[in-house]
């Protein structure tokens, strides 16, 4: 089973999407489990701060390296109590940033392919460098832009992440488009009913007549012929 450990000022933000569909089954199976973790409960003052104005000047604030140290040590604690003393644990520590590698399909599978999964969501004008050199194993950005925060990030993620894990949603060769773990998924054009859609009067759009020839060769060539390998 693999662990998504989410950690963020905001864990509200996460209530609903994961309490429905797909992830809320997986969840119920025992297949994944998503637990959502409140920076603010590791602040030691008694207004729970986590951040502070930047060293050198700028606007906004920062996010405190201590908070984040104290919660990623308690989840990599529990993490080793829980799972065996004979292997290590597979678990990797994200950081999202901008300035992170660019999330892909491939980054996708390596991560299904593991225990636990610490995703650290930063917020306001940043996270304090010492959090990217010493406690991230990777920071990663889902695009060229720069968010408010990283739980938009980490929904993405999640979702990418637990769509590869086995079981959750379905059985591994309902994964039809995947190709190989390096070349990633091919995705193709689709349809479905009717086969002929008239949105006014003289206008027909139509379904591509191979996929309704029952030609199984013919349409896993027009597949190809269309398709995009996402990596």
């Amino acid at each position: 089973m693999l662990t998504f450990n989410i950690i963020t000022v905001f864990p509200e933000i996460f209530d609903f999407y994961f309490n429905y569909s797909i992830l809320k089954k997986a969840q119920k199976r025992g297949v994944i489990e998503i637990k959502i973790h409140n920076l603010r409960d590791f602040a030691t003052d008694k207004h729970k701060t986590v951040d502070d104005k930047a060293f050198g000047g700028g606007r906004g604030m920062i996010l405190k390296i201590e908070p984040i140290y104290r919660v990623v040590q308690s989840l990599k604690s529990k993490i080793k109590n829980q799972k065996s003393k004979i292997t290590k644990p597979k678990t990797k520590i994200i950081l999202f940033t901008p300035r992170g590698k660019k999330f892909n399909q491939k980054m996708a599978t390596q991560f299904s392919k593991l225990e636990e999964l610490i995703l650290i969501c930063g917020r306001y004008e940043g996270v304090d460098e010492r959090v990217a050199k010493y406690i991230a194993d990777e920071k990663i950005s889902i695009g060229d832009y720069v968010l408010m925060g990283g739980e938009l990030p980490a929904l993405i993620v999640v979702e990418t992440v637990a769509r590869l894990v086995p079981g959750v949603i379905g059985k591994s060769e309902l994964l039809k488009e995947r190709i190989t773990e390096k070349k990633g998924f091919q995705e193709y054009p689709q349809y479905t009913r009717p086969e002929v859609f008239s949105p006014r009067p003289g206008v027909k759009w139509k379904v591509p007549e191979v996929l309704l020839s029952g030609n199984h060769r013919g349409i896993a060539e027009w597949r190809k012929k269309h398709s995009k390998i996402i990596e």
